[in-house]
């Protein structure tokens, strides 16, 4: 298993890139990290001062765009394995 031992998180600009290359809305975006809505999504987008996206969360957001369904349902399995409860929303393309 390989351990991260240095990240240095994505800029705004490069979150922004990413929202734009996919042809998201900050609720699309929001929905792939794992947030509540687009309000939370522009907290690490902008403002005086944005927050940094954590590993974990960057990590959440890349497997979810990279993995196919299959894999991603092994994970979640896994998940409830570990003792979380799941619940699923409508999937978004």
């Amino acid at each position: 298993m390989k351990i991260i031992k240095h990240y240095a998180p994505p800029s705004t600009s490069d979150l922004e890139t990413l929202k734009s290359k996919l042809g998201k809305t900050g609720n699309e975006m929001a929905a792939i990290a794992g947030l509540s809505d687009g309000r939370q999504w522009r907290k690490y987008t902008g403002g005086a001062s944005p927050r940094e996206l954590s590993a974990q969360m960057l990590f959440f957001i890349a497997a979810r765009l990279t993995l196919p369904g299959d894999q991603l349902d092994a994970v979640y399995e896994e998940m409830r394995t570990l003792g979380a409860e799941l619940e699923f929303d409508a999937d978004i393309d």
